[in-house]
């Protein structure tokens, strides 16, 4: 199989590659490299250094490499920068999106597969609950709004011009290579702050002092695992959420990264954050059914650590 992995040299792009070079297929990556590496992208894959946002561009990669699939991770993938920049996120998660499904069109692809948004689209569920595959759309953030237009786009290709489609909706995906300087990932945040001594901050969920949110981290592996079936068309459902269906509060994911480091830092508190979704927890039933166990958040988070630690010893 040939498949073009749009932000490929990225975190869980570069996941993605590596399990499907791992299975034999022949893959490619689009990357602008905004926040991607260049040294995340083997040595045997094809590389574009197109923005999903160049239409032009993107319409002559996916014609040139004529792939059999396309996976898309490329994204603006902050909330917080999505709230502060709405017209950037559109830019790059709406537009960007159909200049690649556009391009897709043209070069005659046979199935897309989308990485979009669990909880940023579900919004806030009940203490104790899950979100499902079904839940009636509560976005609050322009971040959440883009993924969902997208995903409605994406019925319409298939219904008007035939493009096979799967919609993976990504709980708090972490793990190796994920980059600690920015708005997104509060694990390799937590981390990068854990291993160089410095405090470690918990949004509040409704007042500063309290536990925080509530998320459902899920580790990047599995994820790659999921997009590799649907890209197969393995997946039946055209929507399928990518979790664990375990929520772990914010200071209680600071402790396990203080265990898994074997550092001893301060954590304090902070005010809640714009954009932010308190409860945000998935209905793991598909991810349970496709892939069987998923690695818990203990163990993910060792192997995140060793990684994060070698890299530090490394620089």
């Amino acid at each position: 199989m040939r498949v073009l992995v749009t932000g490929g040299a990225g975190f869980i792009g570069s996941h993605v590659v590596e399990r499907l070079l791992a299975a034999g297929d022949e893959v490619a990556v689009l990357d602008n490299l905004s926040t991607g590496r260049r040294e995340n992208v083997p040595s045997a894959v094809r590389f574009f250094h197109v923005d999903v946002r160049d239409r032009e561009a993107t319409r002559k990669a996916l014609v040139d490499f004529r792939p059999d699939a396309v996976n898309h991770q490329a994204a603006q993938a902050s909330v917080v920068v999505s709230v502060r920049d709405p017209r950037l996120d559109a830019d790059v998660n709406l537009i960007g999106g159909l200049n690649l499904l556009d391009a897709c069109v043209e070069a005659e692809v046979e199935r897309f597969v989308f990485a979009s948004t669990g909880g940023a689209i579900a919004g806030e569920v009940a203490e104790g609950d899950w979100a499902r595959e079904d839940v009636l759309p509560k976005p609050i953030s322009a971040y959440a709004i883009h993924k969902l237009a997208l995903e409605q786009h994406l019925a319409v290709y298939r219904a008007q011009r035939g493009l096979k489609y799967s919609i993976l909706r990504y709980s708090n995906v972490y793990g190796p290579r994920q980059d600690p300087h920015g708005e997104a990932g509060v694990i390799a945040i937590f981390l990068d702050s854990a291993l160089a001594g410095r405090t470690l901050y918990v949004n509040a969920l409704h007042a500063e002092g309290d536990p925080g949110c509530l998320r459902d981290y899920v580790y990047a592996t599995d994820v790659a695992r999921m997009n590799e079936l649907a890209l197969r068309g393995a997946v039946a459902e055209p929507v399928a959420n990518v979790c664990t269906g375990i929520g772990t509060s914010t200071r209680d994911l600071a402790l396990v990264v203080l265990r898994a480091t074997g550092r001893t830092v301060p954590i304090e508190s902070r005010p809640p954050r714009a954009g932010d979704i308190g409860l945000s927890v998935l209905d793991p039933s598909l991810p349970e059914r496709y892939l069987g166990d998923l690695i818990g958040l203990e163990q993910g988070l060792a192997s995140t650590a060793e990684w994060a630690l070698g890299r530090r010893s490394a620089s």
